[in-house]
């Protein structure tokens, strides 16, 4: 794998309009607003009419919950109904931070018109036993408590087969969600979600908890004499999904988000939710800024789920006035949290080494399974990647439950790798999160392969998903295909180390956090300011494990430091979260810092985003001179290129992981005439070169792509042939032949084992014969060489039929996949070769032993 660089790219704000400024003074008149000013209107907030609604939610006009029309209206009519004749409603929510909150806003909303545990009900899926969504034991428990009307929250636009099965038993549902929406209306009594509006509507961007509240508001405004609690008591619990689920900042989000703060930072004085200060008092935090939510409420909430599935009594914890509960509940939460990091710590490290096997320049999406991954936290370690190499990133943990067998009778198959014979394992279903990057639409991606899948769901950022083991390959070669097909891979690179403003560390203090304040609430779309310091140092370095409140040590690290330059004799403090302190470099270097207020320790820090060494000594392989690379590629008629091929020399077998190459040796060059399939097989040429001080030539030509659908029709041919000819056939000639490599190949065996023929490999050959058949069964395969053969759809009238489709899809999308990487190779630039054989030749020189 080649690391991508990190890329930082620092520009310089304009100068904003004086009026801008003197709008900043107007709201904040204690501070100077140039900083604040600048960093509104280089993000777009340019119409006056906008900045005072902007800074003060006060003056900001919100959009009545009435916007989504008929749709409120028939869902309000239907509460009010179920109201009106005792009926039992359920709550059904879902287990991360907004769901957890979105069950709580209509707990306590709809709690004013329902008796709570007696016409009012909620249910929490367990995260590690049924997922996201409805589903159809829940419903099946709720008919049988007498349930008459389900409302979701969070979830549901999709579950259109179970909502259709809630109907059956007369349970009518109303579905609150802002997940990607179905092609169809779903057959529900009233759906509220934001995804209908246009992008650019002020509720578009609503989370779960947003829609949630609407939907209590709609019920305040209709029915007002009833409720005993004002609305506005709700708002704590929106603003803590709203910026735990990452939605943008904009519109009614950024003004739900910012009165709830407000609201929020009350709680530790006085706690009308005991449940909500007492995990405040655990993460140490005072609820006044978003990062208290981003970086300890949500966190907490969602490690619930994803310890231990059922997260149910997290809408406890959040809605109980019993205080002595509520802190033996958000003790339970915080012992949760200190778990999770211990394993995304884990989970992180383990990827980081399936990563470093990955070549990432013909891989536009990350696919990786482990079985020893625990779900609950795969989707933290996606986003970390996605954030960091700027692609997809698709984690599975295949630990499953036997759930799919396709063929009950014992099936064996002949690998000319692996010779025994190996039974077919019963299907297990792989668990699945996803993250997106470059703003690729990942939910679009992962429906493309719906195919292939047993479940899945989520938003254009993030997706859940499922599917059999046995699937996973197809999946991967098929989103990464899909990809390339959507989308510039030039896009795909890691997001650039960026900075909106270059201070010193003289200038880092209260005054400038009040200013940068200003902006709060930071999330997407808005995202907090991120500060350049050039030419500074650390100091006072100190690194420690995080601790429970056992007082057990979790692996999960932070390192404290002072940062220094040559304008200040102090030095700031700050931090870097999930590092050790040996990753710090220790001489002159720049950084990108985000600025912070410590409760705790009740002093302003900053919070390391990014590092660089500005010296380039120790980059010795970047210095490294790549000469002795030659580009003859697609130059067939050069007299050069016509000149070496004439002296060629027998075919010299360097590697089995180079396939039909041929290596010239003229004077001081080596030719590479075949086009190659991977990095790996590049290396392997580098170092020839490099071994015997000669010139390399890459003088390969693009192959003609012949369709997958036709190499897999001659391979049958070929069987065929050989099956009545008892001829033998070497490696070396099916792959001339076919044009493929070894491990399309082996594919192409399974396929080929699965249709009736037997293969067995001795005296350096591959002996072809059809196994004992029924005439009938013989007639069959006789009609295959015009099969369907699509890589979606893929039929053969023989004997276990499914199994030899599956295998025939895997051996098309193998194929497909490496003429995609033969293609990139024969365009890929020099400049990019170059940087890999530099990279491979200083690797080589550095693990030398100089003895």
């Amino acid at each position: 794998m080649t690391e991508t660089p990190q890329h930082w790219q620092n520009q310089l704000l304009p100068q904003p309009p004086a009026w801008l400024i003197q709008a900043v003074r107007n709201h904040a008149p204690e501070l100077p607003g140039n900083y604040a000013a600048a960093l509104l209107w280089y993000r777009g907030i340019q119409n006056p009419e906008q900045i005072p609604g902007f800074l003060n939610p006060k003056l900001y006009q919100p959009a009545s919950p009435f916007e989504f029309g008929l749709e409120m209206n028939w869902a309000i009519a239907r509460i009010q109904q179920a109201r009106n004749s005792g009926q039992k409603v359920a709550i059904w929510g879902d287990f991360d931070a907004d769901g957890i909150t979105s069950t709580s806003v209509l707990w306590d909303g709809l709690g004013e018109f329902f008796a709570q545990n007696d016409q009012l009900t909620y249910y929490i899926p367990n995260r590690l036993t049924e997922s996201h969504g409805l589903n159809i034991p829940g419903i099946d428990a709720l008919a049988k408590s007498g349930t008459s009307l389900i409302i979701t929250c969070d979830t549901g636009s999709t579950n259109i087969a179970e909502i259709e099965y809630a109907t059956s038993l007369k349970i009518d549902t109303i579905i609150t969600d802002h997940h990607t929406l179905p092609d169809d209306r779903p057959p529900t009594t009233a759906i509220i979600n934001p995804r209908y509006f246009p992008p650019n509507h002020q509720l578009f961007n609503l989370s779960g908890v947003g829609v949630a509240y609407k939907l209590v508001e709609a019920l305040y405004h209709t029915l007002p004499d009833i409720p005993q609690r004002p609305l506005t008591d709700l708002l704590e619990l929106v603003a803590i999904g709203l910026i735990a689920d990452l939605v943008q900042l904009t519109g009614d989000c950024r003004y739900l988000a910012q009165l709830g703060i407000e609201q929020l930072q009350k709680q530790l004085a006085n706690p009308t939710r005991p449940g909500v200060a007492k995990l405040l008092e655990l993460c140490k935090r005072a609820g006044d800024r978003p990062t208290d939510i981003s970086f300890g409420l949500g966190p907490r909430i969602n490690a619930v789920s994803r310890i231990q599935g059922d997260a149910s009594f997290c809408v406890e914890l959040l809605t109980s006035r019993d205080k002595k509960r509520c802190e033996e509940l958000a003790n339970l939460t915080e012992i949760a949290n200190s778990r999770r990091k211990s394993l995304q710590k884990d989970v992180a490290k383990d990827a980081a080494n399936k990563l470093a096997k990955l070549d990432l320049s013909t891989t536009s999406v990350i696919v990786l399974s482990d079985p020893q991954w625990p779900v609950g936290v795969l989707g933290l370690v996606a986003g970390q990647i996605a954030q960091e190499y700027g692609r997809p990133v698709i984690l599975f943990s295949t630990e499953g439950s036997e759930e799919i067998n396709e063929n009950s009778q014992e099936t064996q198959f002949t690998s000319f790798l692996d010779p025994e014979s190996q039974k077919l394992s019963p299907s297990k279903i792989a668990r699945g999160s996803a993250r997106s990057a470059n703003q690729i639409d990942l939910y679009q991606l992962v429906k493309g392969q719906a195919h292939l899948l047993h479940r899945f769901g989520g938003h254009p950022f993030a997706a859940g998903l499922s599917l059999p083991v046995e699937n996973i390959p197809l999946f991967t070669d098929g989103v990464n295909q899909q990809l390339r097909q959507q989308y510039s891979t030039d896009s795909l690179t890691a997001a650039p180390v960026q900075a909106d403003l270059k201070i010193t560390v003289s200038e880092l203090g209260k005054d400038l956090f009040q200013e940068l304040k200003l902006l709060e609430p930071c999330g997407m779309g808005n995202p907090a300011p991120k500060l350049l310091i050039e030419n500074c140092w650390f100091d006072n370095l100190w690194n420690q494990k995080i601790k429970d409140l056992k007082g057990q040590k979790v692996e999960y690290i932070k390192t404290e430091f002072t940062i220094r330059d040559e304008s200040s004799d102090t030095g700031f403090p700050g931090i870097w979260w999930g590092h050790n302190q040996n990753e710090v470099p220790q001489g002159r270097c720049d950084v990108t810092v985000e600025l912070d207020f410590n409760t705790y320790k009740s002093r302003y820090e900053v919070r390391l985003v990014a590092v660089r060494e500005r010296t380039q000594e120790n980059q010795i392989n970047s210095q490294t001179k790549i000469d002795w690379i030659v580009d003859w590629r697609n130059r067939k008629n050069d007299e050069e290129l016509v000149a070496a091929s004439t002296n060629l020399e027998s075919p010299m077998p360097i590697d089995n992981l180079v396939y039909n190459s041929e290596m010239v040796d003229r004077e001081n060059s080596i030719v590479l005439k075949e086009c190659p399939a991977s990095w790996d097989e590049l290396r392997i040429w580098f170092r020839q070169a490099q071994h015997t001080q000669k010139k390399l030539a890459i003088a390969y030509t693009l192959p003609p792509l012949v369709p997958p659908q036709q190499i897999c029709q001659q391979l049958i041919g070929i069987a065929k042939y050989l099956s009545r000819t008892k001829k033998p056939v070497t490696r070396q000639q099916l792959r001339q032949k076919l044009g493929i490599s070894d491990t399309s190949l082996q594919l192409g065996f399974k396929t080929l084992t699965y249709l009736g023929f037997q293969i067995n490999y001795r005296d350096r050959a591959f002996h072809i014969a059809r196994q004992s058949e029924t005439a009938q069964q013989q007639d069959a395969l006789d009609q295959i060489p015009q099969p369907l053969l699509d890589s979606q759809s893929i039929q053969f009238s023989v004997p276990n039929s499914p199994i030899a489709a599956r295998f025939a899809a895997q051996f098309l999308a193998a194929v497909s996949e490496e003429q995609f990487r033969r293609k990139y190779f024969c365009e890929v630039p020099l400049s990019t070769i170059q940087s890999i054989a530099r990279e491979t030749v200083f690797q080589e020189d550095s693990t030398a032993n100089p003895f």
